[in-house]
């Protein structure tokens, strides 16, 4: 796939997708920005039209910290990762090597960083964008489907929205944390990723088995989570079915990630 990269033409896209991944990382401050107030804006309306009145007090604020987690741990864990992964920092290669498709020639970093194909740009610029969106995405559907808790909600309420958020709450997270290791090219991506993956379809089976064994849920609440549980775990398979050859094949990849280059 990388061997387009080596046509003028591509060569120009590969520059211009390099040029928009230093431009998504240098607008990070004002995207977070923006998405501090958006969210929250959001969320105030969400728990403004709970589907049971809030007296005040306590219930007001168990309504409202979900919310603030949504918001803040995602800016949180970016700014940790952009702290722990700092830019141009040369991190050691794993010691056991789990991709093993293909004829591979070993570089030092030095070498590496003078090679065209070395960064996250190219089809990699794709990815990174996909992993970022996944947050928004992920919490709009959030919002849109999961109303406020209100006050005094039903049993079967407060697992379903204790179960979403945590959904919500850790995939945004990890893919924030897998899209700062991509960004300054640390070894570890390319697997950490795959576990994400394995822990994105796994939470959409743990959520569709605790509801499951939830007598009281009513069917219409059952037939909609059952859809947007689905609808998660394809998601997750078309992202696998599309990236993952990619990540374990991709002449990028292994140059930024793994420092090799095919043997001769």
């Amino acid at each position: 796939m990388d061997r387009l990269w080596t046509h003028p033409i591509s060569r120009k896209l590969s520059a211009r997708s390099g040029v928009l991944v230093s431009r998504l990382e240098i607008s990070l401050p004002k995207l977070l920005m923006i998405w501090v107030l958006a969210v929250s804006f959001a969320s105030g309306l969400r728990v403004a039209w709970a589907t049971t009145p809030i007296a005040g007090g306590w219930p007001e604020l168990v309504n409202t910290l979900p919310y603030g987690l949504a918001v803040g741990a995602p800016v949180a864990t970016l700014l940790f990762g952009l702290t722990l992964f700092r830019p141009g920092a040369v991190h050691p290669q794993p010691a056991f090597r789990f991709a093993r498709f293909g004829r591979w020639r070993r570089v030092d970093c030095v070498e590496a960083r003078k090679l065209p194909l070395f960064g996250a740009s190219g089809f990699m610029a794709s990815l990174l964008i996909g992993m970022l969106l996944n947050v928004p995405v992920r919490t709009m559907e959030f919002l849109t489907a999961i109303p406020a808790l209100g006050g005094f909600p039903p049993a079967w309420f407060q697992v379903l929205y204790a179960l979403m958020l945590a959904d919500l709450v850790l995939l945004s997270c990890l893919y924030v944390f897998a899209f700062t290791m991509a960004l300054r090219h640390v070894p570890l991506f390319p697997r950490f990723l795959a576990l994400v993956w394995g822990i994105d379809l796994l939470m959409q089976l743990s959520i569709a088995h605790v509801m499951g064994d939830v007598a009281s849920l009513p069917p219409a609440v059952a037939h909609a989570l059952h859809g947007m549980l689905e609808g998660n775990v394809k998601k997750a398979l078309i992202s696998i079915a599309i990236w993952l050859p990619y990540l374990l094949l991709s002449r990028r990849v292994n140059l930024t990630y793994r420092l090799r280059v095919p043997a001769a």
